[in-house]
C-alpha cells in the first residue's frame, strides 16, 4: 500500500507500508528437523500461542505449505 508522510507543516512525501517480514527458524519435534519459513510477525505471535505444529497442520490442510 502507498501513502503519504504528513509533516507538522503539512508537507507530503510518498511512502510505502510494507508488511513486517521476517524470516525464521522453528524445530519441528514431531519430525525431528528444523525448517525456515519467511512470516508476517502477526503470524509469528499466532504459531507463539498456538505452537508450531498445530499452525503447520493447519497450513497443510489448507495447502498453504507443502513440505
Amino acid at each position: 500500500m502507498f501513502g503519504n508522510n504528513v509533516s507538522h507543516a503539512l508537507n507530503r512525501t510518498k511512502r510505502r507500508f510494507d508488511a513486517n517480514i521476517i524470516k525464521k527458524r522453528f524445530f519441528i519435534p514431531e519430525e525431528g528437523k528444523w525448517i525456515t519459513l519467511t512470516i508476517s510477525t502477526a503470524t509469528l505471535k499466532t504459531i507463539n500461542r498456538k505452537g508450531i505444529s498445530a499452525v503447520l497442520k493447519e497450513a497443510r490442510a489448507k495447502g498453504h505449505y507443502k513440505g
